[in-house]
């Protein structure tokens, strides 16, 4: 097993592409349907440093996922945890806000197995 990450998508079809994916790769997939979802979810966690990645889009119902990765970068205990956008949003300004709230990685919609791939190959490095 090479680790727990957390899928947060309102798109189905997203995040179950996502889940096949990487647990083909080894991984142990947890999946939120809203930014707010993916919140609690990390927050409720006893040890949220076991949590190796998450996979957040941007454009979400109840908290965007830029607001997500704010809040996860400014608490101590969440922000060394990887995050890669995952967005239909593809205009340089969106992709530069991505970064500015701390993603690690940034692909757009529609997507490859490959880039997925890529991507967490390289946060992990």
């Amino acid at each position: 097993m090479k680790g727990n990450v957390l899928v947060v998508d309102d798109d189905e079809t997203i995040r179950n592409l996502v889940q096949a994916v990487l647990e083909a790769e080894g991984f142990n997939i947890n999946t939120a349907t809203n930014g707010k979802e993916g919140v609690d979810y990390v927050e409720g966690l006893d040890k949220p440093e076991d949590l190796k990645l998450i996979v957040l889009d941007v454009c979400m119902p109840e908290m965007n996922g830029l607001d997500v990765a704010t809040r996860l970068k400014l608490n101590a205990s969440t922000q060394s945890i990887p995050i890669i956008m995952l967005t239909g949003e593809d205009k340089a300004e969106d992709i530069m806000a991505g970064y500015s709230v701390g993603a690690d990685y940034y692909i757009t919609k529609p997507f490859t197995r490959q880039q997925l791939l890529f991507g967490v190959q390289t946060v992990f490095e």
